[in-house]
């Protein structure tokens, strides 16, 4: 590196009386601020767009800001095909040795980079942008890796802070097994969930009564056999496979907002299930990892997810653990808990070390409103009350939902509350739940 790093920014301004800027992040890690931003008009409400400029940085290593490279797309490919549920000890080895790519490929393609897109880096450029656009303190909204990344901008510079939402909190006192463990449980109630959900539509692929729990209970174990029928039958899927593996990546990430994709997903999975056709629930998959249709991945918000998390929270832990977390999470979360216990070694033996923050009190901070829902899946409720407790002036709006983050997620109450507090500074009363 030539000791400097090009960042991305992008302003949209206000369309009234301006008060101050508002810095938006939409989590990931990777996803990019600088297109967050300029969908202004959909991720804020009317009465925030009105006074403040919305503005979004690509943090380093995403998108546009000195972007990481790590693997080709075709190793991307293999890497999200990769049996995550290893029942031999060839297949262990396998998964061992893929683990290893996104390290090595960070290490090999972007080089010095890669030991400086931790969420710390990232928070001090908030700080630098703050005051090149003017601003004496930071207002930001921050959901799900946003939240951390505004709570470590607090930890650093209380003194800056302004009105600051954290939606969906991802504290940063949490190790990467605690995080892990707790997005097993969170998914698995999710999907619990959704199959209630299924099994009071028409076109539902599964059987069973959504008011009787032992045909919810069958429900969910007729789907994890189809899914695990899938190691030894992959579906075909155009000119491709669905396998066990893509099958379950595919589901759980269409289990973040319900109320927008439950019907996609039911759709997807009953011409799968049904049809014998994995095309339609590959595409859903490849949608929400930014894989085109031309097998490009149109952006590296992959790549910059195992970059900055593994920058964060390396896993210190050995294969053996691993093996007995897998076990021990299969009773808990028997649909994607053994997979997301294996997918730690992503993060073992990572090739570079960072500066970490791993607590936040912000002593001397603004109040900073935290928001989580309680039917979250991948940052569950628990984690708000963490983080809203350990800020010295947190202060928890609870959303009585299912989804992940809340503000603009259907709830007025909510988004009230979020637009009175950034517009006027004024929080919610203290143990504040909307529905």
């Amino acid at each position: 590196m030539d000791g400097t790093i090009d960042l991305a920014i992008t302003r949209v301004r206000a369309t009234g009386e301006r008060i101050g800027t508002l810095f938006v992040n939409p989590g990931g890690p990777g996803g990019s601020a600088v297109n967050y931003a300029k969908a202004a008009d959909s991720i804020v409400g009317a009465p925030v767009r009105e006074r403040f400029d919305i503005v979004g940085i690509d943090p380093r290593g995403v998108g546009s800001s000195e972007p990481v490279s790590c693997m080709s797309d075709q190793e991307m490919d293999d890497l999200a095909a990769m049996d995550g549920t290893p029942d031999s000890e060839s297949e262990e080895q396998a998964l061992v040795s893929m683990a290893q790519v996104p390290g090595l490929g960070c290490q090999e393609s972007s080089g010095d980079l890669m030991a400086y897109v931790g969420t710390v880096d990232s928070a001090r450029d908030l700080d630098i942008a703050r005051s090149v656009v003017g601003d004496d303190v930071l207002n930001f909204l921050g959901v799900s890796y946003g939240s951390m990344l505004g709570a470590t901008y607090a930890e650093l510079f209380p003194d800056r802070v302004g009105r600051m939402v954290l939606d969906g909190a991802l504290p940063t006192e949490l190790d990467i097994v605690e995080v892990t463990h707790g997005q097993a449980i969170g998914f698995e109630l999710a999907l619990r969930s959704f199959v209630s959900d299924c099994l009071t539509h028409g076109d539902c692929p599964l059987d069973g009564d959504a008011t009787v729990e032992a045909d919810v209970d069958a429900a969910l174990e007729d789907l994890r056999a189809w899914i695990a029928a899938r190691d030894e039958d992959p579906l075909p899927a155009g000119d491709r496979e669905l396998n066990e593996a893509l099958a379950a990546y595919a589901i759980l990430t269409y289990l973040y907002v319900p109320e927008y994709d439950y019907p996609r997903l039911r759709e997807a999975l009953g011409k799968a299930i049904v049809n014998g056709d994995g095309k339609p629930l590959l595409a859903l998959l490849d949608s929400r990892v930014s894989r085109g249709p031309d097998g490009r991945y149109t952006d590296n918000s992959t790549e910059a997810f195992y970059a900055v998390t593994c920058l964060d929270r390396p896993y210190l832990g050995t294969v053996d653990e691993v093996r007995m977390l897998a076990s021990d999470w299969s009773a808990e979360a028997p649909t994607f808990g053994p997979s997301l216990a294996w997918g730690l070694l992503a993060c073992k033996d990572w090739p570079a070390a960072a500066e970490r923050i791993t607590s936040t009190t912000a002593a001397g901070a603004n109040p900073i409103l935290v928001v989580s829902t309680t039917g979250d899946p991948a940052t569950p409720y628990e984690w708000g009350k963490v983080l809203a407790d350990s800020l010295e002036s947190g202060r928890l709006l609870t959303y009585d939902s299912i989804g992940h983050t809340a503000y603009q997620n259907g709830s007025s109450c909510v988004d009230h509350a979020i637009d009175e507090y950034l517009v006027s500074g004024s929080v919610p009363a203290e143990g504040t739940i909307c529905t």
